[in-house]
């Protein structure tokens, strides 16, 4: 039996003080990015796209358009907004820099506030800083995990690696593969274990110092190197990084390719920031 104030498993209600907190945050992460040259964009709850960025469909709520059309309630903007900004609007905006503030929705009743960004032709390091000034502001300094999805696709497709098993992290499957650097790369950490990189092949090498570089840039002081790490979501090619504070995880972003646009953007996850500063207050 469901009663009438019941609200489904996976979707958000906010009220008094957490509707103020939620506010807060929005409001002064729109200013933050507005005064770092970034134009608002809100795209439409309903996407024909969405698939493209999943590796499967069965987190998507789909139906039917007046035309008998497949289409799916929006579980990811960026995918959206780059389409839009590019294909949409076109020569009508010169801009470069959009941010926007709106829910994603996944099956089955999973709703997640988002405050995010995309820069077209953007980089690694101007997301990477963005996300540490918006959070900065919640007076929050999380660690930074960085990664470069490049990795665990070169292991895929040269060295024989199932993404399956680098989805999950089965470290002991990783350590027992054939190859004399494999425990090196398991067991890299921090920006020094980067300092030698010879045991690596050049394809491996190469892309390993592109995490150095991109670390270096940063000079932030709470970095993990995880070069193991695969991101679920289609369009990341390259660098990434993730923003977790006491296990949760606050922040995502990186650089992409989608329809052949080159591209950087974040997510910081509103629900998450709003739970630790909530917890915060209460200390």
């Amino acid at each position: 039996m469901i009663f009438e104030h019941e609200i489904p498993t996976g979707s958000k209600l906010y009220f008094g003080e957490s509707a103020k907190v939620k506010r807060e945050i929005e409001f002064v992460s729109a200013e933050l990015l507005e005064n770092l040259g970034f134009e608002e964009i809100v795209t439409p709850l309903f996407s024909y796209h969405q698939r493209e960025g999943f590796d499967s469909a069965k987190s998507l709520l789909r139906l039917n358009d007046e035309e008998n059309n497949e289409v799916t309630l929006r579980a990811d903007s960026t995918i959206d907004v780059v389409r839009i900004v590019t294909k949409r609007l076109g020569r009508s905006t010169e801009s470069k820099k959009w941010f926007y503030i709106q829910p994603t929705v996944t099956f089955p009743t999973q709703e997640q506030y988002q405050i995010g960004a995309e820069i077209i032709d953007g980089t690694f390091e101007e997301v990477a800083k963005t996300s540490i000034q918006l959070l900065a502001e919640m007076d929050v300094e999380p660690v930074m995990q960085v990664s470069n999805i490049a990795i665990p696709h070169l292991l895929n497709e040269k060295y024989g690696v199932s993404l399956e098993v680098l989805k999950a992290m089965h470290i002991e499957q990783i350590m027992a593969i054939d190859l004399d650097w494999i425990e090196q790369l398991v067991r890299m950490n921090t920006l020094e274990d980067l300092n030698d990189l010879s045991a690596f092949p050049s394809d491996i090498k190469m892309e390993l110092t592109k995490i150095k570089d991109a670390v270096e840039g940063l000079a932030y002081a709470k970095i993990v190197i995880s070069p193991l790490y695969y991101a679920k979501m289609r369009y990341y090619d390259s660098l990434t990084f993730r923003m977790f504070e006491d296990n949760a995880l606050l922040a995502m972003g990186g650089i992409y390719n989608i329809d052949g646009v080159e591209a950087a953007g974040f997510a910081l996850y509103t629900d998450e920031c709003i739970a630790f500063k909530m917890n915060n207050e209460e200390k």
